[in-house]
């Protein structure tokens, strides 16, 4: 049976994360002239006038093809990520940004089908050799900050979690009787 607290505090955390994401500004540029209201922000500009607006209204604007958003190389910041960590020693974790999970759904969410599954690969690969390290290095020892400061969020919470068992697990089994 699925520990549901756990599996909720991972949700939270991805929501966390997820809401900063969604408020960083982007740079856009504009495909036609636009003038609206989206909560809070007022939109007035031209076509081809540039600037920046939190990601959820860009997000918005772009459903309806009124945007570019200018990304920063989201290709290539996903294959350097995926490539550390390829070649990172057995037993080390590369660093990750914190919000990593959300960045890569989001961009994941923008793909071609094609393009989406052999990302897909490459993240499935990625994810078990994390899981696998984490796994180990959880099982030994409680999360140092030198450590924590290379995981995702996600990856603090599973780690907290198999430590916690595991710690569990070595005092019911080795108790003396």
């Amino acid at each position: 049976m699925a520990d549901t607290s756990s599996d909720l505090s991972i949700e939270t955390i991805q929501s966390v994360y997820r809401i900063g994401y969604m408020n960083e500004e982007v740079r856009i540029s504009y495909k036609r002239d636009v003038k609206a209201t989206v909560g809070n922000v007022e939109v007035d500009a031209k076509e081809g006038d540039m600037s920046s607006l939190p990601r959820w209204v860009a997000k918005i604007l772009l459903e309806q093809d009124a945007v570019e958003i200018q990304t920063n190389d989201m290709a290539s910041y996903v294959s350097r990520t995926l490539n550390r960590e390829r070649i990172a020693r057995p037993h080390d974790l590369s660093g990750i940004d914190p919000d990593f999970y959300i960045r890569v759904n989001d961009y994941l969410d923008g793909l071609k089908e094609r393009e989406r599954e052999n990302l897909l690969v490459s993240l499935n690969i990625f994810v078990t050799s994390r899981i696998e390290k984490i796994v180990k290095l959880a099982a030994a020892s409680p999360l140092s900050a030198e450590l924590e400061s290379r995981l995702a969020a996600e990856e603090k919470e599973l780690y907290r979690m198999i430590n916690s068992a595991a710690s569990k697990f070595k005092k019911d089994v080795l108790k003396s009787g």
